[in-house]
């Protein structure tokens, strides 16, 4: 081989290296970046999940303490009760719209509950089924959210 065919072979070998280094680079480049696309979506759904359920609970938990004031005999709150039923209900909506089916369907069965006993007390069983269904929504909620750690023994 004279110099000229030796120079060119070890040219074409270093532009052969590299361009294989450059994809190679840019291989792992995207398989990172993929990655972490794919963990900051989780993260943004996550966060929307934990705050439609939040908002669920807040909402679960006006109607709650205006059974609670009945159940104790003290004057209901100003806000009409009309109104904390029907912010229960569009929170439910959020539930369903973001979160698994389990979840949203614990949502929907606490929120029968709720609003049967906040209508006529007699006809729902009264605050066992309240408290069943609480714990239910409670239960698929930490599912929803990933917790991992054991269920709650009520």
């Amino acid at each position: 081989m004279d110099g000229v065919t030796g120079s060119t072979v070890l040219a074409l070998i270093g532009v052969l290296l590299g361009t294989t280094g450059t994809l190679v680079g840019q291989h792992l480049a995207t398989r990172v970046e993929v990655r972490r696309d794919r963990q900051q979506r989780a993260d943004a759904e996550r966060t929307e999940r934990k705050e439609a359920i939040a908002g669920f609970l807040a909402a679960a938990q006006r109607v709650e303490l205006v059974l609670d004031r009945r159940e104790l005999g003290l004057p209901a709150p100003e806000d009409p009760e009309d109104e904390k039923l029907h912010d229960l209900w569009l929170a439910k909506k959020a539930v369903e719209l973001s979160c698994s089916h389990e979840a949203a369907q614990a949502a929907h069965d606490y929120t029968k509950a709720l609003h049967a006993q906040m209508r006529d007390a007699t006809a729902t069983g009264g605050p066992p089924i309240k408290r069943e269904r609480r714990h239910a929504f409670m239960e698929a909620a930490r599912d929803e959210l990933g917790s991992g750690r054991p269920r709650i023994q009520r």
